[in-house]
């Protein structure tokens, strides 16, 4: 499926509808370059999955959790998956919650075969293509 957006609030949308599908345990590759619009994305989710909180880009805490519902992490400072399993972020890989992962290429050794992936595709300051 691809679908393009030209502002916040239709990309917001469009992860609604692609939340809509995803059950628990289900693990998200979230790729883009900076500024694509990931975390605005994982926004949508959020909200399609009963979380409340604001959402935040988890840059330095590499992983947020918002209730058990959603692991939102940015493994863009992590060098590798073993990075990853010492800090534990891999035992929420097979929680009750949805994972969504930013910058999972640096951590793709230790990701479950199962992933789904989307990619955002930044065409303008405010066009967005999404691809999943």
């Amino acid at each position: 499926m691809e679908k393009v957006t030209k502002s916040r609030e239709e990309t917001i949308e469009i992860a609604k509808e692609y939340g809509k599908t995803l059950k628990k345990g289900d693990v998200v590759l979230l790729e883009g370059e900076m500024g694509a619009g990931k975390t605005v994305f994982t926004k949508g989710l959020a909200l399609v999955l009963g979380v409340a909180d604001e959402i935040t880009s988890p840059t330095y805490a590499y992983l947020n959790d918002y209730d058990g519902k959603l692991y939102h992490y940015d493994c863009y400072r992590l060098s590798s998956g073993e990075d990853a399993e010492a800090l534990g972020l891999t035992e929420y890989f097979y929680g009750g919650g949805v994972c969504v992962i930013e910058w999972s290429e640096n951590i793709a050794d230790v990701l479950p075969d199962n992933c789904k992936k989307v990619k955002i595709e930044k065409i303008d300051q405010n066009t967005r293509k999404i691809i999943y």
